[in-house]
């Protein structure tokens, strides 16, 4: 009888101590929908049509998935978020395991300049580039193979910025 009850503590004991590091909320420090912030349009420097589209939506999405900052869309921000999107490659991730040449995956890589900026004050509190990235099977029509890469990628673009925005140490 003794043992099961032994079993049964350690085990819960582990379980809790699984979870010490884990923050209900903002884990910044910050009180969540406190401040606001706003994300301006993403200016295009790549060849790449419709791109700043979807990283301004995957952009939006985070920041109101995330919580901690309040998203406006009417009224100004006390954080406005803008950014540069200066770089869309397709770097070869593999090749064919009989032919060298042949790409067999490759990545769909974006790279923005990404600024955040307090209203009030005018201090910027992050400028830094962020890369998102999703891996790409080469495939018979490219062109659809990569219209269902590049929102992944945008996601991950976003969920990057998004991280950098809100847990800034300012």
């Amino acid at each position: 009888m003794r043992a099961p009850f032994c079993s049964g503590l350690s085990f819960g004991l582990l379980l809790l101590a699984g979870c010490a590091g884990y923050q209900l909320g903002p884990t910044g420090g910050q009180v969540a929908g406190r401040r606001s912030v706003q994300v301006d349009y993403f200016q295009n420097k790549t060849a790449e049509p419709r791109l700043a589209d979807t990283v301004n939506n995957a952009l939006r999405r985070a920041l109101q998935q995330d919580g901690t900052l309040r998203l406006e869309t009417q009224e100004p921000g006390d954080i406005i978020v803008t950014g540069t999107i200066i770089a869309f490659e397709r770097p070869a991730a593999s090749f064919q395991p009989v032919d060298v040449i042949t790409v067999r995956d490759y990545y769909v890589r974006l790279t923005a300049r990404v600024r955040a900026v307090e209203r009030s004050t005018g201090k910027v509190l992050v400028e830094r580039d962020v890369m998102g990235r999703t891996l790409v099977r080469a495939g018979t029509d490219q062109s659809s193979v990569e219209r269902q890469a590049l929102p992944l990628a945008a996601e991950d673009f976003a969920r990057k910025a998004a991280s950098l925005v809100v847990d800034g140490k300012w």
